[in-house]
């Protein structure tokens, strides 16, 4: 629990611990306006999403802050967002309804798991590499999204994809993704949100003055009252069939994938560690995850997971929960916000996804690629999430083709029972 006795044993105080929450908060308040883009595609509404992120944020640092007392931020996951999407909604067919009803559920079963220490046993039972390429596969995924969006990448009948015309909107793309990079190399505090506006700024020419008659931007007010229209709109009987445990479980997997290594990483890499080595407070911190990825399925969001964009924060100081507490303060003005908001068009948010896929590539370079044992698999689920549009599918043939290699070629005594599980449970994904 956090107490400002905490701030004197961490060597912190109250004046750099509010500025490294203002730091996280730059480094991730690009999903206030990005998970919304992409969860509105699925006929819910934008304003509405938007509430719903920033509830989640809000309450889930909060929580982080005050129960965990880590100063790290949670908000709606990218990669859990597309999932949540293109997967669950766009391949399953499912109403949006059922999908956060499947969010819900998967929240409940990971915050058992945090609570029972579970996770810790099905986590061990998870090959490392096959943990990295899901993270690289996902981000590859994100990048793909993030192209076609801008409309760079478009279909092709002769090629499956093709380049898209080189217009007004894609050249505004090209300049605003090149901004952005350009503020990242620079360690501009808040890159990616400096550069969703740039290149809002940007667009706003388009079909005013270049580029056609159809206009990007149009702005009618600039604020309105929070859209609470999602709240508890979700679908708890339909989500809970066994047909649906494949969808649910790829939430739960994918969520704990990433908030275990955002916290091992950020651990190791601030020395946030306890006495015995391990993450600071990690089981608290878990079960907050899960506690957000609830509450998401609740207000109307995809899971919420924590950020390693907090790195920024803890960069510039923050070592307790005050940190996330700062942060989760400042979320709420955007409240009031949506209808600016909402005139962002897809090619300012584009950017954003395309460089959290590079972001996201990070972990392959952990992968042991002169073992061929390990590397398919994990070359397999890496490229098969983009190439088939589903994390599920990524995830189900990395997790078969790994144990089948590994019986095959004579190390079946590394497959433990709890692989063996995820196995049956892909297996019955795909019968489904």
């Amino acid at each position: 629990m956090f107490s400002f006795s905490r701030l004197r044993k961490d060597h912190t105080s109250v004046s750099t611990e509010i500025l490294a929450g203002l730091s996280s908060f730059l480094a991730t308040a690009y999903i206030i306006v990005v998970n919304p883009s992409i969860l509105s595609q699925t006929g819910m509404p934008f304003s509405a999403v938007l509430t719903a992120t920033i509830l989640v944020s809000f309450f889930s640092s909060m929580m982080m802050g005050l129960y965990a007392n880590n100063p790290i931020l949670v908000a709606p996951g990218m990669g859990l967002n597309a999932f949540f999407t293109f997967t669950a909604v766009f391949t399953y067919k499912l109403t949006w309804q059922v999908a956060l009803g499947t969010v819900f559920w998967s929240g409940i079963f990971f915050l058992l798991l945090s609570i029972f220490n579970v996770r810790s046993y099905i986590a061990k039972a998870i090959p490392k590499p096959l943990r990295y390429a899901i993270a690289s596969g996902i981000g590859i995924f994100i990048t793909l999204i993030g192209f076609s969006n801008a409309k760079f990448i478009v279909a092709s009948p002769a090629t499956m994809v093709s380049l898209g015309n080189l217009n007004a909107s894609t050249l505004t793309f090209i300049a605003g993704l090149l901004l952005t990079v350009v503020l990242l190399i620079r360690n501009v505090k808040g890159s990616i949100l400096i550069g969703i506006v740039l290149t809002s700024l940007l667009a706003w020419p388009i079909g005013r003055w270049w580029g056609g008659t159809e206009t990007v931007i149009t702005i009618t007010n600039l604020v309105a009252p929070p859209d609470f229209s999602l709240l508890f709109q979700l679908d708890l009987v339909n989500s809970l069939k066994w047909s649906l445990a494949p969808v649910i479980l790829a939430f739960v997997f994918t969520d704990m994938f990433d908030s275990l290594s955002t916290f091992v990483g950020l651990a190791e890499a601030s020395n946030l560690l306890d006495e015995n080595g391990e993450p600071r407070n990690i089981r608290k911190s878990l079960i907050v995850d899960a506690f957000s990825t609830t509450v998401a399925g609740l207000t109307g969001s995809s899971p919420g997971t924590a950020y390693i964009e907090s790195a920024v924060g803890i960069e510039q100081g923050g070592r307790t929960g005050l940190t996330a507490i700062a942060g989760a303060i400042l979320f709420l003005p955007f409240l009031f916000l949506s209808p600016l908001l909402s005139a962002i068009p897809a090619i300012a948010t584009a950017p954003a996804l395309v460089l959290v896929g590079v972001f996201m590539m990070k972990p392959v370079v952990k992968i042991n690629w002169n073992e061929l044992h390990e590397a398919f698999p994990a070359f397999l689920a890496m490229v098969l999430i983009p190439f088939t549009y589903s994390i599920t599918q990524g995830i189900i043939w990395g997790f078969l083709s790994w144990t089948a290699l590994h019986i095959l070629t004579g190390r079946a005594r590394e497959i433990t029972l709890a692989l063996i599980i995820i196995d049956l449970f892909a297996v019955l994904a795909l019968i489904f």
